[in-house]
């Protein structure tokens, strides 16, 4: 991978942590409202189930981000984690932070192998 593309990757990371960052800080549609009609309560708790799961799939993809940012720091981006083969610039360009190819990615989500996240939490009780 060139300089100039790997540049190009960690700008879109960049700005991509900016923005997951900056969508964390809201957390108001998490709290807790009391209303003397039990159907808003029941329409405010899933409201808020679903801010919940929200901010819960973005810390999850800022992770992502910010792991994808240390690889190219320290040279291994662009290299699937699990079978260590190139990965394609297509997929790259579609979803900078994997750290998967297609084919190990997929059987990432048949539970085949170990995620990203299991991977980084190993690595940092290990530390």
């Amino acid at each position: 991978m060139t300089k100039n593309e790997l540049e190009k990757y960690k700008t879109v990371l960049e700005a991509k942590r900016v923005e997951l960052s900056y969508a964390l800080r809201n957390r108001e549609d998490i709290a807790i409202e009391k209303t003397p009609d039990a159907l808003d309560e029941v329409q405010l708790a899933g409201e808020r189930e679903l801010a919940i799961r929200n901010l819960d799939r973005e810390s999850n993809l800022l992770r992502q981000v910010r792991a994808a940012l240390a690889r190219i720091a320290d040279g291994s981006y662009g290299v699937c984690m699990h079978c260590e083969e190139d990965i394609s610039p297509k997929r790259l360009n579609a979803v900078p932070q994997t750290a998967f190819c297609i084919k190990c990615q997929e059987a990432v989500d048949r539970n085949e192998i170990e995620s990203p996240e299991t991977l980084d939490a190993l690595l940092a009780n290990a530390a």
